[in-house]
């Protein structure tokens, strides 16, 4: 009778409630770094029909350009000029060279003005995705030195596909899934900056924009992510974020 009667009063028992979401930044905005050595190398590669680019450090330890700094100088000018609204409180950084040197020049012009330093951190989770046995290697050096894997990239399409020893870019959003859990617990209510790269860019608009497969896909084939653009969600009403702006372009006389 007793364990009848636990029974019927567990069955009657309201559910337990779920735990409280906690609110979101007011603003999410992030920017691909400046224009790194690898960036201009690889177009050059590109225009010509070379095979290689030339570059031999890490992806990691790439540096920005003279036309890449002059793009984080102008970030940094527009962001202090209140253009895209309050300043930001915090600032997340990959961890990788290019990002760094795009967060300081960043940082240097908001100081430049006499305003508010945003409080800064790096995150390794913001690094750019690692291509593994394919790093530095250009689009037509892998079709004709990696055929086979080529064809698999065909088959899985971009987002599934993971070169050998590095990542597709679903594992890219699988860490920034990680990453916004944090972010959302410790920037409550804040506006918030991130200087990473075009993947991460690209995945968050697949995680807070509910972008499936074919429709980031195509944002992907629409346009490169451009080098440090602007792509920014805002808190609404009933507390989610939702997308401003998307790859907007700062003018480098900003």
């Amino acid at each position: 009778m007793e364990l009848t009667d636990h029974h019927r009063r567990s069955q009657s028992a309201p559910a337990p409630s779920a735990p409280p979401v906690p609110p979101r930044p007011l603003s999410l905005t992030v920017t691909r770094h400046g224009q790194s050595t690898a960036n201009a190398a690889f177009a050059a590669a590109e225009a010509a029909g070379a095979l290689t680019t030339g570059i031999t450090c890490r992806d990691a330890d790439l540096t920005l350009t003279a036309l890449g700094r002059a793009q984080a100088a102008a970030l940094g000018r527009r962001l202090a000029a209140r253009t895209e609204g309050p300043l930001p409180q915090s600032l997340w950084v990959s961890p990788y060279l290019r990002a760094q040197e795009t967060a300081e020049l960043v940082v240097a012009e908001i100081d430049r003005a006499g305003l508010p330093l945003p409080e800064v951190r790096t995150d390794e989770r913001l690094r750019d995705r690692e291509l593994g046995v394919l790093e530095m290697v250009t689009k037509a050096a892998i079709e004709l030195h990696h055929p086979a894997e080529a064809a698999r990239r065909r088959l899985l399409g971009e987002l599934r596909w993971r070169p050998p020893g590095g990542e597709s870019l679903a594992d890219v959003a699988l860490r920034l899934r990680s990453l916004l859990r944090d972010l959302y617990e410790t920037e409550a209510s804040r506006r918030v900056l991130l200087v990473a790269h075009d993947a991460v860019v690209l995945m968050l608009r697949h995680i807070l924009d509910d972008l499936d497969e074919a429709a980031i896909l195509a944002v992907d084939r629409a346009g490169t992510v451009g080098n440090a653009s602007i792509t920014r969600w805002s808190r609404t009403p009933s507390g989610r974020l939702a997308l401003d702006c998307y790859n907007a372009p700062v003018p480098l006389d900003q």
